[in-house]
């Protein structure tokens, strides 16, 4: 190829390099954002509870925090009914900490889908 083949094109002074260095500045900016995000995200916590006599706390994390049990709930005859209820309560606080986080990124990229991203 000769020598100044691109020369007044893209990879000199006009063309498409600002609007590169534009779209490059944008994407930083959102990186940044959506760590800010994913920060926040993670220190905050989701409260469920199940059957009124459980309470499930879990961290941004997805990490069990807080697990609060009715002494009325205990029955001796009954403990399957109570580990389906505390199975409950957990897996509703962890879908509460997944859709918050999944709100909170779509309002930050507009919609678009960065999930194999690790975002």
């Amino acid at each position: 190829m000769a020598k100044g083949a691109f020369r007044g094109g893209s990879y000199g002074g006009g063309g498409f390099g600002g609007v590169n260095a534009n779209m490059i500045k944008q994407a930083q900016k959102m990186q940044q954002d959506m760590l800010k995000m994913q920060e926040e995200l993670e220190q905050a916590t989701y409260e469920a509870s199940a059957g009124g006599v459980v309470k499930a706390v879990v961290s941004g994390k997805g990490e069990l925090v807080s697990l609060t049990i009715d002494p009325a709930a205990v029955d001796p005859e009954d403990v399957e009914m109570l580990q389906d209820t505390i199975i409950a309560a957990v897996n509703e606080a962890i879908r509460k900490g997944e859709t918050a986080k999944a709100d909170s990124m779509g309002k930050l990229t507009g919609g678009l889908n960065l999930s194999g991203l690790g975002f």
